[in-house]
């Protein structure tokens, strides 16, 4: 099992004697369960460990459901302790012989960062993810194509947020925005205002632990602009894709790709809209496992799953894409919603992107 290499490697490398994941994204990662009952808590109800056997431990309001229902991938009893007697992170502490570490404060030990462990996507990763992205990108469609210019934003996302529910995909980020706030705003959170003349609408879902994320745009009487603007902001993303592929095999890291990205704004003619929004970047089990900036040392990898996002005010181009030595698959997509051929700019590569749905 790939995910017990790399556990092993990592307690090998730097001397511990166990290593525990009490955050959702990590214990999804290992488990193909879920350990949330409070989704604003940075940690769940449970934790994995790993010592050279598995081991879940939580509390006795927890062990019942959490054996039952959230261990599909893992065979390992569950350990339980007292509710009223401590917290999850003394548990922890309690139960670990030795060297610790742990991706939540455990009191003596080590703190660690689980994202270069969730790299580069497992087989098992890549099954899940397809499933995943297809499902994503037919809810988000599916809404988008019966939308109406006298709809609100925060109408349009509830139904966008029903439709991933349907699916059994949670839905921690849907922005919608109509012409007059998608022009202005970079995060268009939902409001009560009329979409008007086009729509905006992205997503970042979430099922398994896995997160995909995906922007469609809806013209009713556009501006002129924003086809324009549109195509500059696919031509970038393809750009990233194709540098990000490039790089992976020469040890590049992703202040490469942001370097590229901005080098593809100046020459479309938006030179400075790169600093209005961040640009993506890694995919997977976090809604980015990294965010590209300048001189950003995270290095790239394959294959991963990447989501770019470049923005040109009032235009974005956003899907989930895995990229693999041989080349790239869109998993946001389903065949159904137009598109056509973008070039890289300054690389020889062409990708199908989504483009302006007419209504």
């Amino acid at each position: 099992m790939e995910r017990r290499r790399r556990l092993e490697t990592y307690l090998a490398d730097r001397d511990l004697d166990a290593i525990w994941f009490a955050r959702p994204n990590s214990y999804a990662w290992l488990t193909g369960g879920s350990n949330v009952v409070d989704r604003g808590a940075d940690a769940g109800v449970a934790a994995v460990g790993f010592d050279g056997d598995w081991r879940v431990l939580t509390d006795s309001i927890e062990a019942s459901r959490i054996a039952a229902e959230e261990l599909p991938e893992v065979d390992a009893e569950v350990e339980t302790y007292p509710w009223y007697e401590r917290e999850l992170t003394d548990a922890i502490a309690a139960r670990t012989d030795g060297r610790g570490a742990a991706d939540v404060e455990v009191p003596g030990f080590e703190r660690i960062d689980a994202s270069s462990l969730r790299q580069p996507l497992t087989d098992r990763d890549l099954e899940d993810y397809r499933e995943l992205g297809r499902e994503t990108a037919a809810a988000v469609e599916s809404v988008c194509r019966d939308l109406r210019a006298d709809d609100t934003e925060a109408d349009v996302a509830a139904a966008v947020a029903i439709a991933l529910r349907t699916r059994e995909i949670e839905a921690p980020v849907v922005l919608v925005g109509g012409a007059q706030r998608a022009g202005a705003y970079r995060h268009y959170t939902p409001t009560d205002a009329e979409l008007g003349d086009y729509a905006l609408v992205s997503v970042t879902a979430r099922r398994d632990g896995l997160h995909a994320s995906c922007t469609r745009t809806v013209r009713f009487h556009a501006p002129d602009w924003l086809a324009d603007r549109h195509d500059a902001a696919a031509r970038v993303e393809v750009t990233a894709l194709a540098a990000t592929r490039k790089l992976a095999t020469r040890g590049g890291t992703a202040g490469d790709v942001f370097a590229e990205i901005r080098s593809a704004y100046q020459q479309l003619g938006f030179a400075g809209e790169w600093r209005e929004h961040h640009q993506g970047g890694a995919t997977g089990y976090a809604g980015r496992e990294w965010i590209a900036t300048p001189n950003h040392e995270a290095g790239l990898t394959t294959p991963m799953a990447y989501a770019w996002n470049p923005t040109v005010a009032g235009a974005k181009s956003e899907d989930t894409v895995l990229v693999t030595n041989d080349g790239f698959e869109v998993l946001t997509a389903t065949g159904e919603w137009p598109t056509r051929s973008f070039d890289a700019v300054d690389r020889e590569c062409s990708l199908e992107r989504p483009v302006l749905l007419g209504r």
